[in-house]
């Protein structure tokens, strides 16, 4: 599988060092730059998919950078800054950005939005996708970034919250009993104790709300599927 190479370029080593952090976790190879300058060097020496790029930089802006990466390079540029003004995005927008992040952002939000643009840029292709994603009615859980979005919003699992729902939906309409899950999710970890796969379908409900597809089978376990 292609390793996709991401342009982290901001004037801000921690910012920088955060970004890249959640991108390596994700699966992806990155770059730094720490200005416009470097940014564009870097374009002419290195195999970029796709550029993260901070507005705000002394000497040659976001904006800028942007506007000399459209005029010779077709390469995806999210900016993300912390300049939230509606004029600053659709600016942005306008002179060839593909996305635009609003500083602070929520970590899955950012590695959704990466492969939302990868993906609308033919970066991505259909077929890797589709091994990176399991989809059932309003979710869709990455398997590589560990990131899980209803209906297109991240939520925050904890990995076995993760590993149970990606379970059912894998066994999406079979009703599992609950010494199944535990032997599948958790491996014999907890002793046995059937109590925990309530007390994590519990949670996890709470957490999917709305697209809560989970359903109790009496007698035997639970099952995902959607409501009719």
């Amino acid at each position: 599988m292609h390793v996709y190479t991401i342009l982290v370029v901001d004037d801000e080593e921690d910012m920088r060092n955060l970004v890249e952090m959640y991108l390596l976790n994700s699966g992806y190879r990155c770059l730094q730059a720490a200005n416009g300058k470097e940014a564009i060097s870097m374009v002419e020496t290195e195999e970029v998919d796709l550029i993260l790029l901070d507005i705000m930089m002394p000497g040659m802006d976001g904006f800028s950078v942007c506007e000399e990466i459209r005029e010779n390079w077709e390469i995806p540029v999210i900016f993300v800054s912390a300049k939230g003004e509606e004029w600053d995005k659709v600016k942005g927008l306008k002179l060839g950005g593909d996305d635009y992040i609003v500083k602070p952002f929520n970590p899955g939000e950012l590695v959704a939005r990466v492969e939302a643009v990868l993906r609308r840029t033919g970066k991505l292709s259909l077929n890797e996708e589709n091994q990176n994603h399991v989809r059932f009615g309003k979710i869709s859980l990455n398997l590589q970034s560990r990131t899980v979005l209803v209906e297109g919003k991240p939520i925050n699992l904890t990995l076995k919250e993760f590993e149970l729902l990606l379970f059912l939906m894998r066994h999406k309409s079979q009703a599992l009993s609950r010494e199944q899950l535990l032997e599948n999710v958790w491996s014999g970890e907890y002793g046995g104790s059937l109590r925990t796969v309530d007390t994590h379908i519990k949670t996890l409900r709470m957490k999917l709300r709305a697209a809560d597809y989970i359903q109790t089978v009496w007698g035997i376990g639970y099952k995902i599927e959607e409501k009719k």
